[in-house]
């Protein structure tokens, strides 16, 4: 797709309506979702959309610890080399947790050709987008987040503990679904939360107390534009993050942060509109029209392919656990949570499908791109759709494959996959595959307490 870029006009216009503006952060989100970048005066953005701000290459070589994957050739090879990076349009807003003299402003890396840096994930989703423009369709995309608020004091061991309730001052260490008193102890923090999403135009929906101690679910409304809807869920993560500091709460959309206590998913519905503005996919039949059983076909041909996009660090597959509503086969059916392809309710003209593996620590511009790609997979190979499941899909002896649950199987499939080679490009695939590598070998080279606890004195 063509890059777009912003006019500095836009700019100048958001600073000489907002004058108590002094710095702008100009946030770029690495292949972790971790946002990378830096600080300048509101006095220097005119260079920054002029020119770029200048950052390495290997911002996109990192590990989630910040450490330069040096076998991707983005580091010492090549002299950690900078690159520009050019604003996206319509991401510079007021930072409102950080008080009025702060804004802030995503960015997006080109190469030294200044064409679309290979590595940038916001580029991969593009390609991707391409096929879908070619067609003359537009992916309309929503995503659900879910996330903890944590104390930000540890307990005695390292780990995170439920916060005290604001209402009865008691630490909780249960799950009560959907309950309301839970949404009362931190209602004032989520208002906030929603009016800093209007303020940033990160289209808010509903919120509702999920199974584990503080853990919540915002959704995000449907936008025809998957570009978008990733940018504004890095947005959401950020102000959910800077809200909760600001009452004295960490929020963590870690996978898996408590061992006995349900993990935390990013859920994402996509259908998809025609040149009319049709969605592609409607039909009065529940489980949707011939288009979106090849698209869940595809879906589910590809899914083990891309957990390692879906589950991207070690802790991620601490989540992959049965009834937790984590599904663990490829498996699709119409109004169960328990399959991996959710058909959800709703009427003909708004038939869609809702992909449930991806935890919430995954890179929201990735985990769209390998959606899209296995939908458009399965939709351009007429691929047939199984049976739909019924029923409890972790108690059924299933003929659907099972997910790969641990780290280096799944980045082994993604490796291999001739449809992710086909559709986020060959080059992309093999660094994705090294950075997440190395952080997997730097991973289990550490020693953790559970070594000395349980080995020290019996081996």
């Amino acid at each position: 797709m063509a890059l777009l870029r912003d006019d500095f006009t836009n700019a100048q216009a958001f600073l000489a309506a907002r004058p108590a503006v002094k710095v702008v952060d100009l946030l770029l989100p690495d292949l972790c979702g971790v946002l990378r970048g830096k600080r300048v005066d509101a006095a220097d953005l005119a260079a920054v959309y002029d020119q770029g701000m200048y950052l390495p290459g290997s911002m996109f070589a990192l590990d989630v610890q910040g450490g330069t994957i040096q076998a991707t050739g983005l580091g010492f090879d090549e002299g950690d080399a900078d690159r520009p990076c050019v604003p996206v349009p319509g991401t510079l807003f007021q930072s409102p947790w950080l008080g009025p003299g702060v804004a802030q402003l995503q960015v997006q890396m080109l190469d030294h050709d200044r064409q679309p840096f290979f590595a940038d994930p916001r580029h991969v989703l593009d390609t991707v987008l391409e096929r879908y423009a070619a067609r003359g369709w537009r992916p309309v995309v929503a995503i659900e987040l879910e996330f903890y608020f944590v104390d930000p004091e540890r307990t005695g061991a390292g780990h995170a503990q439920p916060p005290p309730s604001r209402l009865t001052g008691r630490r909780e260490h249960r799950t009560q679904i959907n309950s309301m008193a839970d949404l009362d102890s931190v209602s004032g923090i989520l208002a906030e939360i929603a009016a800093t999403c209007e303020e940033q135009n990160v289209p808010t929906g509903s919120a509702l107390a999920e199974y584990g101690p503080s853990q919540w679910e915002i959704n995000l409304r449907h936008i025809a534009d998957a570009r978008l809807a990733c940018d504004q869920a890095i947005r959401f993560k950020r102000i959910v993050k800077g809200v909760a500091l600001r009452h004295g709460l960490e929020a963590t959309f870690m996978a898996k942060p408590y061992e006995d206590m349900a993990g935390s998913g990013m859920h994402i519905h996509v259908s998809v509109q025609d040149a009319t503005g049709q969605n592609v996919f409607a039909s009065p039949d529940p489980l949707g029209n011939g288009l979106l059983k090849h698209a869940v076909a595809g879906l589910l041909s590809t899914m083990a392919d891309g957990m390692a996009v879906f589950a991207p660090n070690a802790n991620s597959y601490r989540r992959l656990r049965p009834e937790t509503y984590v599904p663990m086969h490829a498996t699709w059916g119409y109004n169960n949570r328990g399959v991996a392809v959710r058909i959800p309710i709703s009427d003909a003209e708004n038939r869609r499908l809702e992909h449930r593996i991806a935890g919430a620590d995954a890179n929201p511009y990735l985990l769209t791109a390998v959606v899209l790609a296995g939908m458009l997979h399965g939709i351009e190979r007429r691929l047939p759709a199984p049976a739909a499941l019924e029923g409890n899909a972790y108690t059924q002896r299933l003929a659907a494959p099972r997910l790969p649950t641990d780290w280096p199987t799944a980045l082994a499939r993604f490796g291999t996959s001739s449809v992710l080679h086909e559709y986020l490009g060959d080059r992309f695939v093999r660094h994705y595959e090294l950075t997440r590598r190395g952080e997997m070998q730097d991973f289990a080279l550490r020693l953790s307490p559970l070594d000395f606890s349980w080995y020290l004195e019996q081996a």
